[in-house]
């Protein structure tokens, strides 16, 4: 890894996010430009599982876009929500801002709040 982004010290705990979703594989936090009512960013916590972006992945590096849909998947069923886009951005010509791999979770139904 050359260099650590935004996203690495979002993971780290360096600074702060609104984390919503957390387990041993994936955080997921609120992204501070939303474009829907939920919009969270979905990331996979573990270095071996670090990719740039989807253009990057290799045989090693495969699983992670799956991991990251099943994480959202579920929670959006812990949240009851029903209706919900997900998206990769691929490069900078693509919309990719941040060089981290990261799914994007957009829907209209509000996360519930604890």
């Amino acid at each position: 890894m050359d260099e650590r982004t935004l996203f690495h010290k979002i993971r780290d705990r360096e600074i702060p996010a609104a984390v919503v979703f957390e387990d041993d594989e994936v955080m997921a936090f609120k992204d501070i430009h939303p474009k829907a009512a939920t919009h969270l960013l979905f990331i996979a916590k573990k270095d071996r599982d670090f990719v740039p972006s989807i253009a990057d992945l290799t045989e090693a590096t495969a699983h992670v876009p799956l991991v990251l849909i099943r994480k959202a998947q579920k929670f959006a069923k812990e949240q009851g929500i029903d209706g919900y886009k997900l998206t990769f951005h691929v490069g900078k010509g693509g919309g990719q801002e941040v060089f981290y791999l990261h799914l994007h979770f957009l829907s209209e139904q509000k996360v519930k709040e604890s």
